[in-house]
């Protein structure tokens, strides 16, 4: 048995307005993106090893992430997550440890240092992001006015 499904509902076409709302959403979050990356890098570490150790902190439950766990937080390949493990660990940002439960289980959590500079960096973050709470507010679409149906004094008989 096949079930048939349904195509997406057609999106209504964009007004001038929505465009510069998209553009303008678009522009602060390049622009934020460009402030993160800009401060991480005088702070001596790379965007992706920000992103590494906030995904690490920030993993729901634990205080750590296996490599695919990571690979898909990061939405990176697992070769590309171990050699930004391996170059974390390097600068002595994250460490592995086995699983105390599972010894094929390696866990990566943050050390001291990781948890010092992601605190110092991601401060600054936050106070970026309230800084430009009106710019990357999301786009509200407004739509369109339904039309109006003729009442039924306007209707023949």
């Amino acid at each position: 048995m096949t079930v048939q499904q349904e195509d997406p509902p057609v999106p209504m076409p964009l007004t001038k307005q929505d465009f510069e709302a998209l553009a303008r959403f678009r522009f602060g979050i390049r622009r934020y993106l460009r402030f993160s990356e800009e401060t991480v890098r005088r702070h001596g570490i790379t965007p992706q090893q920000y992103q590494l150790l906030l995904a690490l902190k920030g993993f729901p439950g634990r205080e750590w992430a296996t490599v695919g766990e990571l690979a898909e937080r990061l939405q990176l390949r697992h070769h590309s997550t171990v050699e930004l493990v391996n170059r974390a660990q390097g600068q002595k940002l994250v460490q592995r440890a086995h699983d105390p439960d599972d010894a094929r289980v390696v866990r990566v959590g943050l050390t001291l240092d990781g948890e010092q500079i992601l605190a110092e960096l991601s401060a600054l973050h936050r106070s970026e992001l309230e800084r430009m709470s009106t710019v990357l507010a999301l786009p509200s679409w407004e739509a369109p006015e339904p039309a109006s149906l003729p009442s039924d004094a306007d209707s023949p008989d």
